[in-house]
């Protein structure tokens, strides 16, 4: 997620689940997603209740923007959980109720400005119930370079390039490909797919998953690619190992 986000579940279950926390989160309530993370979402429907989200991206430019009109000024960086649950307020739900009609009638031909208004209305709600999140909302640093190995052996099984792994070390795609090397001992694209297969055998083998439903998420393109290289590597189609 290359910008804080803001999510307002309107009903049905939301999970949010990076290398780091798993939250998850019903009707009602909110949660503020911090940008630069990788994570994986999952929406679910519960008995008599539809699923349904709204999500509202905090461009960056527009923060600049309040920061300015605000004067806020940012003391220390902010050192909290990446992804925060956001205690309602009836000020809060009011506002929540606010966005839904926007986002249920899209064929409205709504003024651009008017959403402007709203995203500055919950940023200035937000930071009202919780003055702390000035530092989580107004950080415009760059990723700082942070330990690779670390980071990698978190996040390697999300299907994302290695353009964007680069990103979010806070590196250039030849420092990444460099340190990456030096670090591993293999290039990105050849560690990440040994460690995908590796991975998928594990869900395979221990987890009782199929092939059909974990392909996707380890990064391989289609059934057929995925197949042909688990059996190129372990010598036997992933439906021998169940």
């Amino acid at each position: 997620m290359g910008h804080n986000t803001l999510v307002l579940q309107v009903s049905g279950l939301f999970t949010l689940e990076t290398a780091s926390q798993k939250i998850s989160m019903r009707r009602g309530e909110m949660l503020l997603i911090g940008k630069n993370q990788l994570g994986q979402i999952t929406k679910t429907p519960l008995p008599d209740e539809d699923y349904e989200t709204i999500v509202i991206s905090l461009q960056e430019d527009l923060l600049r923007k309040i920061a300015l009109e605000e004067q806020i000024e940012i003391q220390q960086k902010y050192a909290g959980p990446p992804n925060i649950l956001i205690p309602t307020n009836d000020f809060l739900r009011g506002f929540f109720q606010s966005v839904i009609p926007y986002v249920r009638n899209p064929e409205e031909k709504i003024p651009a400005a008017m959403g402007i208004l709203k995203v500055k209305e919950g940023v200035k709600l937000l930071l009202h119930a919780m003055p702390g999140l000035s530092s989580f909302l107004f950080d415009f640093s760059e990723p700082y370079k942070i330990d690779l190995e670390k980071f990698m052996l978190r996040n390697f099984h999300f299907n994302v390039p290695v353009e964007k792994f680069a990103q979010l070390t806070g590196r250039s795609l030849a420092g990444f490909k460099r340190d990456f090397k030096k670090t591993f001992g293999t290039p990105p694209r050849q560690w990440l797919k040994e460690r995908r297969l590796v991975e998928a055998r594990h869900l395979i083998e221990k987890k009782n998953r199929k092939a059909s439903a974990i392909y996707l998420d380890l990064g391989f393109e289609s059934l057929s690619h995925f197949s042909h290289s688990f059996k190129k590597r372990f010598g036997k189609a992933p439906s021998e190992w169940l």
